[in-house]
């Protein structure tokens, strides 16, 4: 009974209008039974209350290829060996459904489409043809990349996922010529239904479905070649059409038990892979099938990449994550850009490797690199935020320097080097983001000498316009990159200085950025927010205020680096406990932002006097790191760029100004009700005092 409980918890969740995300939570990758998997699968495709799309068919069959259609309908009916009457009965839906969907979207039928083969699998759910053809238009709008035709996008996509995870495979494909359009087209087209049975099928979709991962196609074909590379790999002296019949055909071997680990491995390697290839892509891959300029500009940026890129978001959200989940990517950073540009600013955390040493000084490229392998071998050891197995490459982002870039990438490919990768922008695409937050997270970087800061200077001369400040993303980031960098780039550092010795007669192109390293490594410095709760006002309304300005680095009597950290020693609470019994009008969950870029997960708890910080221990208990009297607030701020970022500013009026004393900066998610309800009680305590 207990073993079967989740199943009654998911008829319970399909009778509340569940959504896909509790049914994944519910099965947890178990299979659905068969009663329930109907109503499974159309909350999942999100079908389940979609309109009767069928009823505005007017029974017309005089399509252009409809003979084509029917027989075809009819040969692939016949080779399910069902009923004569079944068989009449699915022949006349599949061609209908396939004749409303090229009316209603103007799609033209192909043979060997793939819209039978994942048709097919769907009458085995029972359901009336309305139903039926929601399910199979969502399953074509969410799961079949578009471009499923000989050397379409998604073919390019999934040679640069199988050259990131297995170079070897990859390489020797490459060389017999054999295009992942050639062996994989129907597995993409019919999401494995062309070439697996029927039970392989169904198992396989309940998990796909579940899923809610359009990309879980490309690494569940991935998996296919790397179960079979080493038969493949011993099949180098067989031809060219030979290879491509067997690797066609290696789904086939799937069996309804091998399902469960199938899908879990293509999981495994999803973890394993840059995600920003998912963004990257998303538009040339899925949605509204056209052949616009715009997608086929797209197009050619996949073919003609040479590895798999890395947004700069995601290199810096990887970087400042202090404990990743367990063999999730984690990147060593690869700065290939010239001595002089890499001298002129970088970050702190990457190994410099000149790509001009490969032409110029081969022997000195080959030490240098085996010093990178070295370093990357000892950050992995460190546990340190800068090393990773997935080497990420950066180039300047400028043509002129970047082909030498790509020469070194290539290099390592050539050598079958794993988890390959390239930073989309280069450096110039760092330097940009972090905008005004650059001189807290690049090293050494000096305005005259760096290259993009000058482009941009004849670009704000020719505009005569302020430059673009940085992104809105960044800003939730840089602080917490910020801190991670300058605490994990010593550990990469002292070891680079033992390993890496300037390979350059005149010194000018290091291999490891030795010009560039400090002997002294940058130290990690606490914050300081040691309670002060100021002076009560005299007669004197308080100077606050909610505004979009930017604000200045604090330098009053507060925040001081060299003091000890506010609350240590103080009060430890139980959550729970302390929720119910304090006099709380309200409380807000929020990360407490210092100077030094540390963020912490707390609580801002505001009482009919007090503003109370509790900052999360784990296990449900909390430290009271400090409690501010509402009267001592004199002024509230949010970040111009980042309307999140709330600033309490504490303090007292001095003549006509105001003297600030002290203050607490938090990243609240709803800032605007937060500021509002701390502003109101202000207002009444202050009329109190009166």
């Amino acid at each position: 009974m207990e073993e079967n409980m989740w199943i009654i918890e998911l008829e319970s969740a399909l009778l509340d209008d569940c959504n896909v995300n509790d049914i994944y939570g519910i099965c947890q990758g178990k299979a659905v039974p068969e009663a329930l998997r109907p109503d499974v699968w159309q909350v999942c495709l999100d079908v389940r209350h979609k309109s009767d799309q069928m009823s505005l068919f007017n029974e017309i069959y005089d399509l252009p290829f409809q003979s084509q259609l029917r027989e075809d309908c009819q040969r692939h009916v016949d080779r399910m060996g069902n009923d004569e009457e079944d068989k009449v009965s699915v022949v006349s839906d599949l061609e209908s459904i396939i004749t409303f969907y090229c009316k209603n979207r103007n799609l033209q039928y192909e043979p060997e489409n793939g819209w039978i083969e994942l048709l097919l699998p769907l009458f085995a759910l029972k359901l009336n043809r309305s139903d039926t053809f929601n399910l199979f238009e969502s399953i074509r709008d969410t799961y079949i990349p578009k471009g499923c035709r000989p050397k379409g996008n998604v073919f390019h996509v999934f040679r640069l996922l199988l050259l990131y995870h297995d170079p070897e495979l990859c390489t020797l494909l490459d060389t017999k010529k054999i295009t992942p359009d050639l062996y994989s087209l129907t597995w993409f087209q019919s999401l494995f239904a062309s070439c697996s049975s029927l039970s392989v099928i169904i198992a396989m979709w309940d998990l796909y479905f579940q899923n809610a991962d359009p990309f879980m196609v490309f690494f569940l074909a991935l998996i296919i070649l790397i179960n079979g590379r080493e038969q493949i790999l011993q099949m180098r002296s067989s031809s060219k059409e030979e290879i491509i019949k067997f690797l066609a055909l290696m789904p086939c071997a799937l069996e309804f038990d091998d399902v469960p680990d199938f899908c879990s491995l293509s999981q495994y390697y999803a973890l394993k892979t840059p995600t920003s290839f998912k963004t990257d892509y998303l538009k040339a891959l899925y949605g509204k099938q056209n052949d616009t300029p715009r997608s086929q500009e797209e197009a050619n940026k996949v073919s003609q990449a040479l590895c798999l890129p890395v947004s700069v978001y995601e290199l810096v959200e990887n970087s400042a994550t202090e404990f990743p989940v367990p063999d999730a990517v984690r990147f060593f950073l690869v700065d290939c850009r010239p001595a002089e540009q890499y001298n002129a600013g970088h970050l702190s955390t990457a190994f410099h490797l000149d790509c001009n040493l490969m032409l110029q000084e081969p022997v000195a490229f080959a030490t240098a690199v085996q010093g990178l392998l070295t370093a990357q071998r000892q950050a992995i050891e460190a546990n340190s935020n800068a090393g990773g197995e997935h080497l990420c490459f950066m180039g300047s982002g400028r043509v002129e320097e970047d082909q030498y870039t790509h020469m070194v990438v290539a290099s390592f490919l050539q050598k079958n080097t794993h988890y390959v990768s390239l930073l989309t922008g280069g450096y110039a695409s760092i330097h940009d983001y972090f905008g005004d937050h650059m001189a807290d997270c690049l090293e050494d970087h000096n305005v005259r000498k760096c290259l993009v800061c000058q482009q941009h200077n004849v670009q704000q001369q020719t505009k005569s316009a302020p430059l673009k400040a940085s992104t809105p993303s960044s800003t939730d980031l840089f602080s917490k990159f910020s801190a991670a960098m300058k605490s994990k780039s010593a550990e990469v550092k002292g070891k680079l200085l033992d390993i890496i010795v300037n390979p350059s007669a005149n010194g000018g192109a290091s291999a490891s950025g030795s010009n560039g390293v400090q002997a002294t490594p940058a130290q990690e410095r606490h914050v300081s927010a040691k309670e002060r709760n100021g002076k009560r006002y005299r007669n004197v309304a308080p100077v606050f205020s909610i505004d979009d300005e930017n604000e200045e680095p604090f330098d009053g009597a507060g925040e001081r680096d060299d003091q000890p950290l506010a609350g240590d020693g103080k009060e430890i609470v139980n959550l729970n406990q302390y929720f119910k019994t304090a006099d709380i009008i309200n409380a807000f969950k929020c990360q407490e932002v210092h100077m030094s870029g540390y963020m912490y997960d707390s609580h801002l708890i505001i009482t009919p006097g007090q503003l109370v910080v509790l900052r999360e221990l784990g296990r449900g208990q909390a430290q009271i790191m400090v409690r501010r009297p509402l009267a001592s607030i004199v002024k509230i701020t949010a970040k111009k760029r980042h309307r999140d970022l709330i600033t309490f500013k504490y303090g007292f009026p001095d003549g006509d100004g105001l003297l600030i004393t002290d203050m607490d900066r938090f990243l609240i998610p709803n800032a605007a009700e937060a500021t509002a309800l701390v502003s109101s009680h202000i207002m009444k305590v202050l009329d109190n005092a009166k």
